[in-house]
């Protein structure tokens, strides 16, 4: 039995007014309260570099740093530079301004692959005007998803294929059809099923899996010869895997790709960029049936536009993309190291690239677990780290690591414990973390 206790009181207050305001007690559901202990989701006060502050006064060292969007730390200097020199010009006008030409022209540096780019404001905008725009040029219905990644949209064509599925026709949600990651077999053959219905197939290119050799070019191959747009999720690989993402590490072209999260180090811009044939489907100089493509007032705030371009230039030039992945090595690698010294090699993991890393918690059995997750996290927290996940930001320096790696130590010891005792309940303080998706609150 823990017997070191670790009160959040202003936190848990807070928390308590967020309900009553906000449903959910928070704006992203993976936010929530319920992602963490019973009474120990901390509220957050301020951030700088690799650390956070709560509103009860505890540092944390961070991982997972705004949903994957702030790679380079928190009010980063030259990100914020750049914004502060655009708010004094104005943010938002009747007319595109320079910064929105000035903006493109830099991502589709950056992203070579693609020729023409539609900034807006987040992912899920993102993706389903891809999606629109593949079912407006190949005139079918249907969109493959690939069921093994978590999360493409809020819209209901994905949506409503979750357990959240409340509010949308089915109607809709059988338009959308799965295929497994890795398995050109198993995707042809739905493709063929499905012969002439397929718009698209979209997916996160990588995962916590590198894709299996040949794969991506094979699932080029199946859409060009099916006749269905291949359109790869980068919000997440996107910078992670390289400045042009995926498809810049790996060599294989999308015909669209949408990319955000570490484009705007925590500002709110997205992109969907691709071949200039379908694109311009959404603009002014084609023949064909209109598409709307994106439409949004704050599409290209100056501000938002201007820290993509910076966060760029900071990729560019201090070689970030490198630095992510060194990160991640040594975090993974004390992991791993703490974790057989406390004999729970088998059950605390780490998993994906080094970029990008993830952890599972496994029970007795060897089975994922979200009453060990709620142990595990427990002690994180009172050793003052904040980890969803390990996903790294290039502020993090040695000694963040390294406290890291002892506070995961200490998490194993009491791991250890409840699987001696064959029950985690002792150690949780409460109810268990839950899975975001799920039917009942």
């Amino acid at each position: 039995m823990e017997t070191e206790e670790f009160f959040l009181p202003r936190s848990r207050a807070a928390n308590e007014r967020l309900h009553a305001l906000v449903p959910g007690g928070a704006h992203t559901y993976a936010k929530g309260d319920d992602q963490y202990p019973e009474n120990l989701a901390p509220v957050i006060s301020h951030g700088r570099g690799a650390h956070v502050w709560d509103v009860d006064g505890n540092r944390y060292i961070e991982y997972g740093s705004g949903l994957r969007s702030v790679s380079l730390g928190h009010a980063h200097p030259r990100v914020n530079e750049a914004v502060r020199r655009e708010l004094d010009r104005g943010t938002n006008f009747v007319r595109p301004s320079m910064m929105e030409l000035e903006a493109a022209e830099r991502f589709l540096a950056t992203v070579p692959t693609a020729e023409m780019v539609k900034f807006t404001k987040n992912g899920s905008d993102a993706t389903t005007a891809a999606v629109r725009l593949a079912r407006a040029v190949t005139g079918r219905p249907r969109v493959a998803i690939c069921g093994d990644h978590p999360f493409f949209s809020v819209d209901d064509w994905f949506i409503g294929t979750t357990p959240m599925s409340a509010g949308i026709p089915t109607a809709t949600t059988e338009l959308t059809v799965a295929f497994p990651y890795g398995d050109l077999a198993a995707t042809e053959e739905l493709l063929t099923r499905h012969q002439d219905e397929i718009a698209c197939l979209i997916l996160e290119p990588a995962g916590h899996t590198e894709p299996p050799p040949g794969y991506l070019t094979g699932l080029r191959e199946l859409a060009d010869r099916h006749g269905c747009v291949l359109i790869f999720d980068e919000m997440i690989t996107g910078f992670r895997w390289s400045e042009a993402g995926a498809q810049g590490l790996y060599g294989v072209v999308p015909d669209l790709s949408t990319f955000g999260k570490a484009l705007g180090n925590g500002f709110a811009v997205s992109a969907l960029a691709g071949r200039r044939e379908l694109m311009e489907r959404g603009g002014l100089r084609h023949s064909d049936d209109r598409v709307f493509l994106l439409s949004t007032t704050h599409g290209a705030e100056t501000h938002s536009l201007a820290a993509a371009m910076a966060v760029q230039a900071t990729y560019a030039e201090e070689g970030i993309t490198a630095r992510l992945h060194a990160l991640g090595e040594r975090l993974a690698a004390g992991v791993r190291e703490a974790a057989a010294g406390m004999g729970v090699a088998d059950h605390v993991l780490v998993r994906g690239r080094a970029s990008n890393l993830v952890f599972a918690t496994l029970d007795e059995n060897g089975r994922p677990s979200q009453p060990y997750r709620t142990l595990f996290l427990r002690r994180l927290l009172a050793g003052g780290v904040l980890a969803p996940s390990f996903v790294v930001s290039s502020a993090l320096d040695d000694a963040d690591i390294d406290h890291t790696v002892d506070v995961v130590a200490q998490a194993c010891a009491v791991y250890r414990k409840a699987l001696d005792a064959a029950d985690p309940t002792p150690w949780l303080g409460g109810r268990p973390v839950k899975p975001v998706f799920r039917r009942r609150a």
